[in-house]
């Protein structure tokens, strides 16, 4: 009986870049491993390297085949052979699943889009509190009418790949869920443009038609985010491995701990070196590849 395939290693060609054999052997006898076989899964965009390394530390492959592509347009996803296929998605929206920060979008119709966006900037590093950052921002946006925020609507662009990963996913039983430290008049028409189950954010408090500046208690933050996972789970009696949770910022790290698989995407230094998995520059689809699927499966 041939001896099982410990790891995998799934690379993905960035957008508008392309991969070949060569790339891969050379990343590969770069960090020093021999692949057990590969199964392109997208010819030139996307391959698994079954690597059989009883024994080694995943973090220490991780890091490996990291630094062995850090010159090239190229993600690469270590992770078990075994439990690949998630059953639960969890999904960040501002700068993950749409391409804009909407506090920063609300920010630009009170002329204080720079201010705001950098007060944005420093939450998503983890340089300031979350919550207290977040109160601070919406506090500057009492008065925008409702009839404002459905015009920024739409203007909201939807990240390339969001809707193939959720769909894909819906499509072979897993739950998907829209989990932001942003406003429901915006996680709502977005979660149903990409398809998710359910989504979960903050309440804007809103009088006479225009914001009052306040958030609706309590506050979905970092903490909040890893508890709507946990519970997202356990209602489905899934185990921790069949969970995949995808962000960029700061307050997404709780979550991204606490997912069988936690992906960083095009995220901040502090997020991406801490995350299980980082998605640098290819599309939301890269998490598809991850677990394995084929182009030809994708749901468009």
């Amino acid at each position: 009986m041939s001896k099982p395939i410990d790891y995998v290693a799934t690379f993905v060609a960035g957008r508008g870049a392309g991969l070949n054999e060569r790339a891969v052997s050379g990343a590969l006898y770069d960090a020093g491993l021999i692949d057990a076989g590969r199964d392109w899964l997208a010819e030139g965009l996307a391959v698994d390297a079954f690597l059989s390394v009883a024994g080694h530390d995943l973090a220490d492959l991780r890091s490996r085949l990291l630094a062995a592509v850090a010159d090239d347009p190229i993600d690469v996803i270590v992770q078990p052979t075994i439990g690949r296929r998630k059953k639960l998605l969890v999904a960040d929206m501002d700068s993950t699943m749409i391409g804009q920060e909407c506090v920063d979008e609300l920010a630009g119709l009170v002329g204080l889009r720079e201010h705001v966006a950098a007060i944005t900037e420093r939450a998503m590093r983890g340089e300031v509190d979350f919550e207290n950052a977040l109160k601070e921002r919406v506090a500057l946006l009492a008065g925008v009418t409702l009839a404002q925020v459905e015009t920024l609507l739409t203007r909201i662009t939807l990240t390339q790949g969001g809707r193939q990963l959720v769909r894909t996913m819906r499509a072979h039983g897993a739950h998907t869920a829209l989990v932001s430290g942003g406003f429901t008049q915006f996680t709502e028409p977005v979660a149903a443009r990409i398809g998710f189950h359910e989504t979960r954010a903050n309440l804007l408090e809103i009088s006479d038609g225009a914001l009052t500046g306040a958030v609706v208690a309590p506050v979905l933050g970092r903490e909040a985010k890893r508890a709507a996972l946990i519970e997202l789970r356990d209602a489905r009696a899934l185990p921790h491995d069949a969970t995949l949770a995808i962000g960029d910022g700061a307050n997404d790290l709780d979550m991204l701990r606490e997912a069988g698989l936690g992906v960083a995407f095009h995220a901040k230094p502090k997020v991406a070196a801490a995350a299980d998995a980082r998605i640098d520059h290819a599309d939301l689809t890269a998490a598809l590849y991850a677990q394995g699927f084929r182009r030809e499966e994708f749901v468009d």
